[in-house]
């Protein structure tokens, strides 16, 4: 593949002037003063999935892929792939983490488990339970009392 295919005509350009040019700092400042005009391309899904990951960070309620899917207006697999394209792991994944997150904030609160495990969404405090030692490295119980320690 030629620079030209990439950066168009201008790009092929570059290059002729750039081996043509005997001057090194010359060379350079012809590089430097293309480089900006390439800019960054808008990526619209790359924005949409910011969005997306956004929502689902701000809204402790999110925690199924389905609701995700039905506010992004998207079936479910649309939305897997998007996440699989633009973030490089799923949907799922990304809501688990946000709210283990909140799991993690709200421990110390005082709140009990069960009522924790429900309020983000799992079936009960033994899934909560399992997913939060899997990912902090230690039982719920166990991380709520080092905030008690001296």
């Amino acid at each position: 593949m030629e620079i030209g295919d990439l950066y168009g005509p201008a790009g092929a350009t570059l290059v002729e002037d750039v081996l043509a040019e005997p001057d090194t700092q010359a060379a350079i400042a012809l590089i430097e003063t293309f480089l900006p005009s390439l800019g960054p391309v808008r990526d619209p899904l790359a924005e949409e999935v910011a969005a997306l990951v956004g929502l689902v960070e701000s809204d402790v309620s999110m925690t199924r892929v389905d609701e995700l899917a039905a506010r992004s207006g998207r079936s479910v697999r649309s939305l897997q792939r998007l996440f699989r394209d633009h973030v490089g792991i799923g949907p799922k994944w990304v809501i688990l983490r946000f709210r283990l997150h909140e799991a993690a904030e709200r421990i110390h609160d005082g709140l009990d488990l069960a009522t924790l495990a429900t309020e983000l969404g799992y079936t009960d405090q033994a899934h909560l339970t399992r997913d939060f030692t899997a990912a902090v490295g230690m039982p719920p119980a166990a991380y709520a009392r080092l905030k008690h320690r001296p």
